[in-house]
């Protein structure tokens, strides 16, 4: 165990007052007041972590500055995180009377033992024509609120 992985571990048992402490010293301020003390770990031993090994890449703290800005301007409307599949899901269609079933990686879709970097050009291989490759597979998009149109659930 390496010394920084003890002192994460220690926070557990830490007294509140001294997780206070130890905030001050690494975040240089006060611990907001509705920080839960859970919550409190977790963000200190995140912040001992990117003290050693330096945090987010520069490219990811641009795009998290241009999402909050783009949400600050338009709204929490404007933040549409897409279609999100994860990792060892199962897509399956039926199509001239055969069943094709994808698998989702990390990056990409297995389809018959290879690699494709969308679902547009599976669905393309298996029809033999250019389709929107989540609409041949059945895939839309979730909206987290109601439209003005639809009540609550």
């Amino acid at each position: 165990m390496s010394q920084l992985d003890g002192e994460i571990a220690a926070l557990q048992g830490a007294a509140t007052h001294d997780l206070r402490i130890a905030w001050r010293r690494l975040c240089h301020g006060e611990p907001p007041r509705c920080m839960t003390r859970e919550l409190m770990i977790h963000a200190l031993a995140y912040r001992m972590q990117e003290r050693i090994h330096a945090g987010l890449a520069p490219v990811t703290k641009r795009k998290l500055h241009s999402l909050v800005a783009e949400i600050e301007a338009k709204g929490i409307e404007a933040f549409d995180p897409g279609i999100v599949l994860k990792p060892g899901a199962r897509l399956v269609r039926e199509w001239a009377g055969q069943m094709h079933t994808v698998v989702v990686l990390e990056n990409g879709f297995d389809y018959d033992g290879e690699r494709y970097p969308s679902l547009s050009k599976i669905a393309t291989r298996i029809t033999g024509a250019h389709w929107s490759g989540p609409r041949f597979f059945g895939i839309k998009r979730t909206s987290s609120r109601p439209t003005p149109t639809e009540g609550p659930p």
